[in-house]
């Protein structure tokens, strides 16, 4: 009778375990379809925004038809498709030339500043270096290499491939001016 018994307790808890294991593994479904619906919603949603928000960029000049003067002109059309608001004045200079052994790098600062009736003399301003690279090895009939760096960042830039941000000469600026107010004269 006790083997009955224990017959019996072994096929309940198997039962118990079968159920359990179907209700897990139904559990486990359901996650992972909401899982990829919200990554399928997210990724629709990334889609939708990356076509809203186009990476401006322009036609850079051939490396056979690049100079220093063509070069200054075709940053100042670039600058053109970035999304600043109109207080915002800037100077370019052409800084140096730098011979590598399979290419040539001309250097570039802009200065960014916003001045105002009060204050026509900014407190601080905020720089953008332009590097514009002329392969040696390349075929002279591809467009030239950019890259820029905002002053303080590390990070650097290519057009067309990051979009350029207000908000980056803006930091600078109020942490030039938060270092000047903290040195005493």
């Amino acid at each position: 009778m006790d083997l009955d018994n224990e017959d019996q307790d072994v096929e309940d808890t198997n039962e118990e375990l079968e159920a359990l294991k179907e209700e897990a593994l139904l559990l486990v479904d359901k996650v992972i379809k909401g899982a990829t619906d919200t990554v399928r919603d997210l990724k629709k949603k990334e889609d939708a925004a990356a076509a809203k928000y186009k990476i401006p960029n322009i036609q850079w000049m051939e490396c056979r038809d690049f100079t220093v003067g063509k070069g200054l002109l075709q940053i100042e059309e670039y600058m053109r498709t970035w999304e600043l608001h109109e207080s915002w004045l800037h100077w370019i200079n052409y800084l140096s030339e730098e011979e590598l052994e399979y290419s040539t790098r001309y250097h570039y600062r802009v200065r960014w500043s916003i001045p105002t009736c009060r204050k026509p003399i900014p407190r601080a301003t905020a720089c953008v270096f332009f590097i514009l690279e002329i392969s040696k090895v390349r075929p002279d009939t591809l467009p030239i290499e950019v890259y820029f760096v905002v002053e303080t960042n590390k990070l650097i830039h290519r057009p067309g491939e990051s979009r350029f941000k207000e908000k980056w000469l803006k930091d600078v600026i109020e942490s030039k001016t938060c270092l000047m107010e903290m040195i005493n004269f």
